[in-house]
């Protein structure tokens, strides 16, 4: 049986751009899994807002995103990408949120470079370390990779906004040289700058595709053409459940009755009709033992 990192290593490997919606909660993650999607990410943004009603400022600890990601890996069968921020502390700390999320059973742990609290990337305020730290960050997630941590490194760098493109592309070049698996680059501010990160950068990279953010708004073909390996869309489900919520509550405070899903197709997503397919079968047999 293939682990969630050989799942992911095969999928990355293919050559083609992978389009990869991200969730919040184990349901979310089984309908990214039933649409067909061959690989989710559990987006801190959407998890901070679903988990705890806050923003994504570092208010949410590595122990909720941990126990959020036991439960997102264990309902689905394809590979989950796991947002780790900071590494929620020093080069140790780094470490152990690397074996933690590997146990989890991840696929892939995204280790970034901000300045505690962090903050999304496409708001302001945020700030970085300096470039040793942002590196020992890396290396110390490599190693816990390199020493049994069954999982892949993605290396994220929010420096464009602080420090200007060069500083980012340098610190991209150096997260591969340290042995990341994949490079992401947030808020490229124009279809130049993704064109450069791509071509000078080696590896697996990553685009965020977010609506009306800092980084220009591609379909896949166009960013597989540029040379991304993942398109993530970061806040798409989230955006619509609470859009979807939002007009329930008034169609409901109207005196109406929104037009949704009904009960026996929540059923059947929730996983009720295969539950009681197994009971059934369970109770069919005449177990009297030996």
């Amino acid at each position: 049986m293939t682990s969630p990192r050989q799942q992911l290593e095969r999928l990355l490997s293919g050559g083609r751009l992978l389009p990869m919606p991200c969730c919040y909660d184990a349901l979310t993650a089984s309908l990214v899994e039933r649409a067909g999607f061959q690989l989710t990410f559990m987006s801190g943004f959407a998890v901070s807002a679903a988990r705890l009603g806050l923003p994504d400022t570092g208010l949410i600890s590595y122990g909720e995103m941990l126990d959020q990601g036991r439960n997102i890996c264990g309902r689905v069968k394809i590979p989950v990408i796991g947002d780790a921020d900071t590494g929620y502390g020093n080069e140790l700390n780094v470490k152990r949120t690397i074996a933690g999320y590997a146990a989890a059973g991840f696929a892939c742990a995204m280790i970034e470079d901000q300045l505690l609290p962090k903050r999304c990337g496409h708001t302001q305020g945020k700030q970085v370390v300096e470039r040793r730290e942002a590196l020992s960050r890396i290396k110390a997630a490599v190693d816990a990779r390199e020493e049994g941590a069954d999982i892949l490194i993605m290396a994220r760098t929010d420096a464009r906004a602080t420090h200007g493109l060069e500083e980012a592309l340098d610190r991209c070049r150096a997260f591969a040289d340290l042995g990341a698996d994949i490079i992401f680059l947030e808020a490229p501010e124009s279809l130049s700058e993704m064109k450069r990160f791509c071509a000078e950068i080696p590896g697996c990279k990553m685009a965020n595709m977010l609506k009306n953010g800092r980084i220009p708004f591609l379909s896949p073909p166009e960013l597989e053409e540029m040379g991304f390996t993942i398109a993530a869309y970061p806040l798409t489900l989230l955006s619509a459940a609470v859009s979807a919520m939002q007009g329930a509550l008034e169609a409901l405070k109207g005196g109406g009755y929104p037009d949704h899903l009904d009960f026996a197709g929540l059923r059947e997503i929730t996983g009720f009709n295969e539950y009681n397919r197994q009971e059934e079968r369970y109770r069919q047999k005449n177990y009297t033992g030996v």
